[in-house]
């Protein structure tokens, strides 16, 4: 299907015909060089049998890609003006279903109507349907919508999204570096993480003052099942970096404080080999994975047996 050229003149004046022009505070940067549209879509690797679900519709130019390659795609846009643009876009596209709201429910969950959407066209779409988060997303929502999808069921399959490139790097790093956390560890656990391009903010209208980057992140279901508990392995990564640079048997302690006490938590790091000088942002995914899974277990043992 032939697009229009996406230049920033073209949508500065598509916006201000309708009377519009882009919203700060929704992080809307609309991406103008339509081969890194294409490049998104592409990169994505759309079946016919895919659910993808688009974060950010804008003026739909990478819905209509999505649309072309997909079995259905679920696109939500927050701003009322640009999802009537986007309703005139995607006229007559009956696998694209376009939804009006916050994506987020709050910072720790997704509006439920998202997730019900993709579950029945998920069904619908039978036994080799996949889940996939195709986006340019919004800047200021991008970590809680990437870390909330994690916990869902069903959980994307594959996420290509552009998003801040200090956010690219922090999914993406490895211990003892300065971009090391709580995200890259969580990431890291349940996905393979690769990054596709980075982008200057010339290529976007208005321009950010940042690099942006497109990341893909592709689920590993065999790292995701052998997590016993996965919202406490989250939560505990998430406490584990809570003071990044103190010593890691000091944040343990603060952590697992009324659930552990210094005696059981030093049994747990001797155990592990972790000595007093060993701080979190030093140990890998694999250790910290090890390290959230005992004290889980110690806790439990504890538990037991005061009952």
């Amino acid at each position: 299907m032939n697009q229009p050229r996406q230049t920033a003149s073209y949508l500065s004046k598509r916006l201000t015909q309708a009377g519009l022009r882009p919203v700060s505070h929704f992080g809307q940067n609309f991406l103008i060089d339509l081969n890194l549209v294409d490049l998104i879509a592409r990169s994505a690797e759309i079946r016919r049998t895919d659910v993808v679900l688009e974060v950010g519709t804008g003026v739909g130019s990478l819905t209509t890609r999505l649309a072309d390659a997909a079995g259905a795609v679920l696109s939500i846009e927050i701003d009322t003006n640009l999802h009537g643009l986007a309703q005139d876009e995607l006229r007559g596209r009956e696998n694209v279903r376009l939804l009006l709201g916050d994506a987020l429910k709050n910072k720790n969950s997704l509006r439920p109507e998202i997730m019900e959407n993709v579950r029945d066209a998920y069904e619908r779409l039978g036994e080799e349907a996949r889940f996939l988060l195709v986006a340019n997303l919004p800047y200021n929502i991008a970590t809680p919508l990437i870390s909330n999808l994690l916990h869902e069921t069903p959980t994307p399959d594959v996420m290509v999204v552009t998003i801040q490139k200090e956010l690219g790097d922090r999914m993406l790093a490895q211990p003892s570096t300065k971009d090391y956390g709580a995200l890259s560890v969580w990431v890291q656990s349940l996905c393979d993480v690769s990054l596709v391009r980075i982008l200057p903010p010339t290529v976007f209208w208005p321009r950010p003052k940042v690099h942006s980057a497109i990341i893909r992140l592709d689920l590993i279901p065999e790292r995701r099942a052998s997590f016993a508990d996965l919202e406490y392995f989250h939560q505990m990564v998430r406490a584990l970096f809570f003071h990044r640079r103190k010593f890691l048997r000091s944040v343990v302690i603060s952590a697992m404080k009324g659930r552990l006490d210094k005696t059981q938590i030093d049994e747990v790091l001797s155990q592990l080999g972790h000595g007093e000088n060993a701080r979190t942002e030093e140990l890998t995914v694999q250790q910290i994975q090890e390290l959230v899974e005992a004290l889980r277990q110690k806790e439990i043992a504890v538990g037991g047996a005061q009952a």
